[in-house]
Parts: C-alpha cells; sequence; structure tokens
C-alpha cells in the first residue's frame, strides 16, 4: 500500500474513539459468552454434539441462522458494492431464496431425513453405493472448493472492512480475525455457530434499520430522491471516451436486458435458481442447520423465518450502498487506476468500499463501534459456518472413507485439523481478491459458483425426482459437467475482465456468455449426459431408491428414527450401540458412511429429540403451509414492484 492509501485510511481511523472501542469490547464478550453457553448445553466431545448440534435445534434459531450465514461480511461488502455499482437489480439474489428455502423444507429435507443423511453427500453415496470413488470424491471436493472460495471472500470483506474502519494493516487484520475464528470453531463448533448467529442476526439489523438506514436517506432527502442524487453520483477524474464511470440508466430497475444488461432477467430467473439450489438445498454449511431441528416442522419454520429475513438486504445493504455511491462518487465510484489505488489500494476500482464507508462517515461515535462489532460478528459467523461444515464434510465423508475404523476421538481431531488448515491458507488468497471481477466482490462470488455448482444441482435434483437415474449416469453427468466447469473457471482467471477504456480482448465465451447464463447451459448439459448414460445403462433396484426419492419415500407409522452413529475403531455391522441420552440401536450400518440406520430395540424414547420420520403433527403442517403461501404473496409483491 502506498503513502497516500496508508493516508487515506489513517485519516478515517481518526474519527475511531473510544466509546467505540468499549462497544466492540463488550460485544464481543457477549457472542464469547454466549457461545459457550451454547456449547455447553450439548457435548462437544461426541460426533453429534459437535457436528449437529445434538439435533435439539428449534425454528428460531435454525432460521436466523440460516439468514445470518448466509450474511456474512462477503454480503455485507458484496451486495453493497454491486449496488453502488449497479443498482437494485442484485436483490434478485436475495429474494430468489424464498422459493428454494421453501423447497429445502418441503422437498428435501424430507428426503435427506428419509434417507438418513447427515453428511448431505452421503446422500448420493447411499443411492449410488456402488458409484466409482472418483465420482464420489467429486462430489465432495467439489463442496469444499465452493466452501473454500466464499471462505476466502468472507475473511477478505471483513478484513478490508476493518482496514477501512480501523486502519490497520490488511494481512494484520486477516490474521487476528482468523486466529479468533479458529478458536471459536474448535472450541463451540455448531452450537456456539448457531446460537452466535442468532445474536448477531438481531442486533445486527436492528442497528442498521434505526441508525444507519435513517442517517442514509435523511443525508440524500429521502427514498424518492434516490435515484435522481444515484444517477448524478459522476466522479471528478474519469477516462476520457468512455462510459464506465456513469451510473446506470436501468440502476432502479429489478428486471434487465437478457443480453446487454448486466444482471439478465433470464439468468436471474433461472441460471440463479439453480445456483440458489445448490446453496440452499445441498450445500453442507447450510442444509446442516436444517439436519439439525427437532423435527420436520420445526426445519419448515426455520426456512420461513429465514425467507422473511432474505427480504431486509434490499433496504439494510443494497440501497445504502447506492447511497454511498451517490455522497462519495470520487471515493466509491472511482474508475481511474491511478485513482483507485489511492482510495483503496485496488486498480480496478473501489465500490467494495460502499458499506464500511458509510458507516465512518454517518454514524456516530459508539455506534459506530456497535457496527463495527456487528461486522466482526457477521465475518466470525459466516467462517465458523464454513469451518465446521467443510471440516464435517472432510472428516465424516472423506477422512472415513479411507480410515474406516478410525475411532471417535480420531475425528474430532481431524476436523480440528482441517480447520486449522483452512486458516492457513486463507491468507494466501487475498491478493487475488483484490484485483477480481472488476472489483466487485459479490461478482467474483456468484461467477466462481456458476462454474461449480450446477453439475451438483443438476445431480441432485435428477436423484430426487427421477427414480431412473443410476450410479454410471450420475458419474458421467457430474465428471463431464466438472470438467467443463472448471475449464471455464480457469479461463476467468487467464483472461481477467478489462478495466475501464481498455478493449476486451476475451474469447467470446467468456465475453458474450454471461455466467448466469453458462450456469443454465453447464446445469442442463449435466443432466443431459446423466438421463442418457443413465437410459443406457441398468435402472436401479427397488431396494437401491428406497426411502431416496420424493416418489419413494417411507411413509410408515412407525418409521424409524435415525440417530448418528458414535464411530469406534471396533464398529462392526452386527454392534449394540446406545446413543447418548437414549435407548440401544442395533441397525444395519455402511461400511464408509458415518451413519447407522437402525430401529430401537426398545420402546424407550430419546432423550434427546431427532428428525425421526417425514410425518408431522397435522395442526403445525397447516400453520406452516398457511405461512409459505402468505411469504409466496409478499414476495411476489416486491417483485413486481421493482421490476
Amino acid at each position: 500500500m502506498d503513502s497516500n492509501s496508508t493516508t487515506t485510511f489513517f485519516a478515517l481511523s481518526q474519527s475511531f474513539s473510544i466509546s467505540d472501542i468499549i462497544v466492540i469490547g463488550a460485544y464481543f464478550l457477549l457472542n464469547v459468552a454466549v457461545g459457550i453457553w451454547s456449547s455447553c448445553r450439548v457435548s462437544r466431545n461426541t460426533l453429534s454434539g459437535y457436528f449437529l448440534a445434538g439435533r435439539d435445534m428449534a425454528w428460531w434459531p435454525i432460521g436466523a441462522s440460516l439468514f445470518a450465514s448466509s450474511e456474512g461480511s462477503g454480503l455485507f461488502i458484496g451486495l453493497a458494492g454491486t449496488g453502488a455499482a449497479g443498482g437494485i437489480a442484485v436483490a434478485g439474489f436475495e429474494w430468489n431464496a424464498t422459493y428454494v428455502l421453501l423447497a429445502l423444507a418441503w422437498v428435501f429435507v424430507p428426503v435427506y431425513v428419509s434417507s438418513g443423511a447427515v453428511i448431505i453427500y452421503m446422500h448420493k453415496h447411499t443411492q449410488y453405493r456402488r458409484a466409482a470413488c472418483l465420482s464420489d470424491l467429486a462430489f465432495r471436493t467439489t463442496g469444499l472448493l465452493l466452501s473454500f472460495a466464499k471462505s476466502k471472500t468472507d475473511l477478505y470483506s471483513g478484513a478490508l472492512f476493518v482496514q477501512v474502519c480501523l486502519g490497520w494493516n490488511l494481512y494484520l487484520s486477516t490474521v487476528l480475525m482468523l486466529v479468533v475464528t479458529a478458536l471459536y470453531t474448535i472450541a463451540g463448533s455448531l452450537p456456539a455457530v448457531i446460537f452466535n448467529s442468532s445474536v448477531g442476526t438481531g442486533i445486527d439489523h436492528v442497528g442498521r434499520a434505526i441508525v444507519l438506514q435513517d442517517a442514509a436517506f435523511n443525508k440524500i432527502g429521502g427514498y424518492h430522491n434516490l435515484e435522481e442524487v444515484y444517477l448524478r453520483a459522476v466522479p471528478s477524474k474519469i477516462i476520457p471516451n468512455t462510459t464506465c464511470h456513469l451510473p446506470r440508466a436501468d440502476a432502479m430497475h429489478l428486471f434487465r436486458d437478457p443480453v446487454a444488461g448486466d444482471l439478465p432477467w433470464t439468468g436471474m430467473t433461472f441460471g440463479l435458481t439453480i445456483l440458489a439450489t445448490w446453496y440452499w438445498c445441498t450445500d453442507q454449511v447450510i442444509v446442516q442447520r436444517s439436519l439439525s431441528a427437532k423435527n420436520l416442522s420445526h426445519a419448515k419454520g426455520g426456512s420461513i423465518l429465514a425467507s422473511y429475513l432474505k427480504m431486509l438486504p434490499m433496504i439494510f445493504i443494497i440501497l445504502p450502498g447506492m447511497i454511498s455511491r451517490a455522497l462519495y462518487p470520487d471515493s466509491v465510484g472511482c474508475v481511474d487506476p491511478e485513482e483507485c489505488v489511492k482510495v483503496c489500494g485496488a486498480e480496478v476500482g473501489c465500490s467494495n468500499i460502499a458499506f464500511p464507508k458509510l458507516v465512518i462517515e454517518l454514524m456516530p461515535s459508539g455506534l459506530r463501534g456497535l457496527m463495527i462489532a456487528v461486522m466482526m460478528a457477521a465475518l466470525m459467523s459466516s467462517l465458523t459456518s464454513i469451518f465446521n461444515s467443510s471440516s464435517t464434510l472432510f472428516t465424516m465423508d472423506i477422512w472415513k472413507k479411507f480410515r474406516q475404523h478410525a475411532s471417535e476421538k480420531e475425528l474430532l481431531l481431524v476436523g480440528r485439523i482441517v480447520t486449522v488448515i483452512l486458516v492457513a491458507v486463507s491468507v494466501v488468497w487475498i491478493p487475488i481478491l483484490q484485483s477480481a471481477n472488476s472489483g466487485q466482490l459479490y461478482v467474483y462470488i456468484q461467477s466462481v459458483t456458476s462454474y461449480l455448482a450446477p453439475p451438483v444441482t443438476a445431480i441432485f435434483v435428477l436423484a430426487v425426482f427421477w427414480r431412473r437415474t443410476n450410479e454410471a449416469g450420475a458419474f458421467w453427468g457430474l465428471m463431464v459437467g466438472l470438467a467443463i466447469g472448471l475449464v471455464r473457471m480457469i479461463m476467468e482467471f487467464v483472461y481477467p475482465p478489462p478495466r475501464c477504456g481498455v478493449p476486451d480482448p476475451r474469447p467470446p465465451v467468456l465475453s458474450s456468455v454471461h455466467y448466469l447464463h453458462f450456469a443454465i447451459i453447464l446445469c442442463a448439459l449435466t443432466a443431459g449426459v446423466a438421463v442418457l448414460v443413465s437410459l443406457l445403462s441398468a435402472p436401479p433396484s427397488e431396494e437401491q431408491i428406497k426411502n431416496l426419492t420424493w416418489w419413494t419415500l417411507s411413509q410408515e407409522k412407525d418409521s424409524p428414527v435415525i440417530p448418528l452413529q458414535k464411530v469406534s475403531s471396533t464398529s462392526t455391522a452386527s454392534d449394540q450401540r446406545t446413543d447418548s441420552g437414549g435407548p440401544e440401536w442395533h441397525g444395519h450400518c455402511a461400511r464408509s458412511s458415518a451413519l447407522c440406520r437402525a430401529r430401537s430395540r426398545t420402546s424407550g424414547v430419546p432423550k434427546r429429540p431427532v428428525i425421526c420420520s417425514t410425518r408431522e403433527n397435522p395442526f403445525w403442517a397447516r400453520v406452516c403451509c398457511i405461512n409459505a403461501i402468505v411469504l409466496i404473496c409478499v414476495n411476489i409483491f416486491f417483485y413486481a414492484y421493482f421490476a
């Protein structure tokens, strides 16, 4: 960072007072206390307690955690930055989640529960028991790659926020937050993550709604003036004979041109749904929260609450990002590379500083500290979610595959070591993110997802809804899809988007095919290969698909309870187990799975509730359905109003 950039950051940090430091310290202690308390509620030294919070979570912390996990620091910075650069269309990424979250609760969770999955990719392993090892590992590796990419963006955005607000060195900020987050994850795991997310979500949105939102709109004279002041937000130093310094004329339109639009409505409708289905319905980080519910009704309630909360970022993040550009066009809206380096240290643009710039300039002393504390808590929530779920995925589904007789103590140790490794690798990725995708962090997140997620989405959807899908079709569909997606992703790194005023030398597949349109093509291609190969090979047997598709779910009245196996080095197919706090279980354990699907040998009921069947109390099932209908109506209204 040069001297001018250092001076800019130092000047910003001078507005940071002792009261801000006190608020940050108090908030941090509150989160640690909540995390320790929640961790003590279940055992951290058992697989069930460490990875699934004992499967004893109610709907409200699940919903809050689903929302908070998706609204990490990468979303704070990324949504506000993309809003500053292009307007409100990015809200579609948030509102589209409504329908996919409902699909998670009403379709995918019942299938996962019926199959007995703890690790999401176990569902695929169980359905395709004889699938090739490469395909099996590809599912898990893809999940780890996507989680890895997301953790890097969250980490970078959080460090950038702290750098802008406090004037700290970017790498110092990164290391300090990583150390605290890693200790928090290793010590508390999923219970701490969920309760920390719940506390952070409440304070976060109250703080932004009451203070920052009002201050921002008062500064520009109200919402009715936003479009006018935004369209006038032109930096004083521009690049001649270009238009990249001008705000988009369609900034207040949600649906945009399918060819020339930065976020075409076709991609936002179809391509985004594919990405959202992967994220909300197959990603271990997210689905793990729903699998920790007491029962299916609580899982549905959590999805409904999260969907309502997903309506809020438009008001609390995206619009303030646009206001930030309107108020500070020379910094947030800069386009000249030399000027941008002075402002934020990156040549490609400084839209990512829109949210922290607004916090520093408009928030009063004390409340500024609260907002910074909330941002750091959001980073912790997001990173702990990713670290915990990534360690779960690696430990229970990759390590366990090669160490079939690993003890529970070994699995817990491996999970914690994986967290430490993720922390170490995270620091190396920061320089790449500084210049990615024209400085728009959110675009980077979504583009990487569109290259890796569609094949996984296609295979999962086919496996759930088409009984004819077999292991050969899943294998070849996934292999072809991932190969093509990786080629496109590598090309993105080799041919980065050109800066303002520079001709676009990229191949047509990059310059002319939007990443959301590419997601549609990739998903369709993967599904086509899977269907073709499945039809040309033998169909799966009824035993292979029992309880593993939407059409073969168990509806028996006395459906077996599905506990998490306490793995030990002496486990055999005929072992008798005693679940912590419950009766003995006897059953058949898949050799490479950490899950034991068993029937109770006694009539006792486990003391710790688990999702034991797809059946629900009729009253609460109707309550969930009515709320889902109301939610959809609210969502359609917002789409219609802003379209």
